[in-house]
Order: C-alpha cells, then sequence, then structure tokens
C-alpha cells in the first residue's frame, strides 16, 4: 500500500513529468497537475520518434494547454536557505506555498484550485467562504467552469477532463466558421461584377482593371470595369463593338436636345460658322487674315 504522505509528497512538490523538484514558473494543465514550465516546453520541443509517450503529459499539445500560476510565497518556509546538518526536524509538511486568502499552506492536506482565466491560486475554502465572480488577487472576471481544482480525485478529474474535452472542441468549431466565412468572403470578391460607365458625349466604356476616373468637376472616382460578354463578344482594345456604337448614338442624340448655351460649344453650332470673307484663301493660312 502506498504511503499517503509519500504520495503528498510526489504530487504537491515534484513536477509531474519530469519528477523533480517544482520551482517558479510552475504551471498546470486543465487537469489540475502541476509541472515546471521548462519541463513542458522540453517535451514540446521532443519531436523524435522515439519519444517516450508519457500519460501525465499525454494531453498537452501545446504551451496554451497549460496555465502559469501565480502563487503567494509561505513566509515560514525556510526552504534551502538554511544548512541542513541533520541535527534539526524537517518538518515536510510545510509548504513553500499559501492561500493568500485564508493563509492555508499548499501541502496536500487542504483542497486548493486556480483560475485558468488569471492562474490566481486559492484554496476551496476561500472560494466557497467568500463567494464572487471576480479574483480575489487580482480583479479578473471568472465562472465556475475557470475553476480547476489542484491535484484532485478521481471524480474531480472525470469531470475536468469532460470540460477539457467540450471546451476544444467548441474551439475547433469557431475555428471552422471563421474559415468557412473567410472562404465566403474572397469567392464573394472574386465574382467579376460588370460595370459600365458612358461618359458623355462619348462611347461607353468597358475595361477589365481599375482606374482612376476623374470627372468633369475635377472629382477623382475609383471605379472596377470587367469584361462584358453580354452579346457573346467581348470587348477589344482598338475596336469598337456594337455596344460602344450604340452608345455614341444615344450620346449624339442627347446632345442635339440640349441647350443652345451647350451646343454653341462645339465647332458644328452656327455660331462657330464663317463667312466666306472671314475664311482664308489659297495665298494666307490662317483663318484671320482679312
Amino acid at each position: 500500500q502506498v504511503d499517503k504522505t509519500a504520495e503528498l509528497v510526489a504530487r504537491w512538490y515534484y513536477c509531474s513529468l519530469s519528477q523533480e523538484k517544482l520551482c517558479r514558473p510552475i504551471v498546470a494543465c486543465e487537469l489540475g497537475r502541476l509541472y515546471n514550465k521548462d519541463a513542458v516546453i522540453e517535451f514540446l520541443l521532443d519531436k523524435s520518434a522515439d519519444k517516450t509517450p508519457m500519460e501525465a503529459a499525454a494531453h498537452i499539445k501545446s504551451i496554451k494547454n497549460v496555465t502559469e500560476l501565480n502563487l503567494a510565497d509561505n513566509p515560514a518556509w525556510s526552504g534551502d536557505k538554511e544548512s541542513k546538518k541533520g541535527d534539526t526536524y524537517d518538518d515536510i509538511q510545510s509548504a513553500q506555498f499559501i492561500c493568500p486568502v485564508v493563509g492555508l499552506e499548499m501541502n496536500g492536506r487542504h483542497r486548493f484550485c486556480f483560475l485558468r482565466n488569471c492562474g490566481c491560486v486559492f484554496s476551496e475554502r476561500a472560494l466557497k467562504e467568500i463567494k464572487t465572480e471576480v479574483c480575489h488577487k487580482c480583479g479578473v472576471p471568472f465562472q465556475e467552469e475557470d475553476v480547476i481544482v489542484l491535484n484532485g480525485s478521481k471524480e474531480d478529474v472525470a469531470v475536468l477532463k469532460k470540460r477539457m474535452e467540450d471546451r476544444r472542441l467548441k474551439s475547433k468549431l469557431e475555428k471552422k466558421s471563421k474559415k468557412c466565412k473567410s472562404a465566403e468572403s474572397t469567392s464573394q470578391q472574386d465574382t467579376a461584377e460588370v460595370l459600365y460607365f458612358v461618359d458623355s458625349p462619348g462611347p461607353s466604356k468597358v475595361k477589365n482593371r481599375k482606374d482612376d476616373v476623374s470627372s468633369s468637376s475635377g472629382e477623382k472616382r475609383h471605379i472596377i470595369f470587367t469584361k462584358s460578354s453580354d452579346d457573346g463578344s467581348s470587348s477589344v482594345p482598338g475596336k469598337v463593338n456594337k455596344a460602344s456604337s450604340a452608345a455614341t448614338k444615344r450620346s449624339i442624340a442627347d446632345s442635339e436636345e440640349k441647350s443652345e448655351a451647350y451646343k454653341s460649344i462645339f465647332t458644328t453650332h452656327s455660331s462657330a460658322k464663317r463667312s466666306k470673307e472671314e475664311c482664308s484663301n489659297w495665298v494666307t493660312h490662317t483663318a484671320y487674315c482679312f
């Protein structure tokens, strides 16, 4: 039969992965086991084929699966400060860390918990006596699911394992939904939208590029033009298709309905025509020598 005192010392004073003494920085997994942070990092970086499977760390896939603990030091713990000659009593019940609220030592005799959001460690008695939804030490809000029991019983580990699996499944579904949304947005951007930008008077312009078009008022507009295949014929540079010729006729017909002030701009207006006396002859080439 395993000695209970030795079992408590092994679980609360030594790393569950490397079996070395716990020293800062100390981390805990989602099942409530204690590890040295450097041992977890070495375990994750070891990609060799002959890597021995560790049951205590089989559920740790990345450094995000562990939480660094914010522990409160025990002022009564001397540790390795005193030189041990063997003539003093070694109190194995004395712990390096205590509960910052009620002062209980974290030696395995009392149940301790940590908050997954901030990593602060408290005794279960402190959380029960002072009921709050905010961390006693740092003020970070938490829920009941964020409280993880350290080195709990088999029933506690089973509950924590179920929560861990649900949490990871939920995160996977959220990642898949985000990927689907991003794929849909990219596909919508890739679909071609046919835009016709007509300058009056003038033929319609159908292009397959982004262009900055300056209007008559000097204001620039950024427009995306894509190829149009309404009649089965694509627009080719240097050639005028049926759509452009029809647009030209419409623009000319519209210009005829304009006012006299608008018509006077063009050379075809009666005000721009000159008499024979004002026109140049075969000797003079300038129009205003008469």
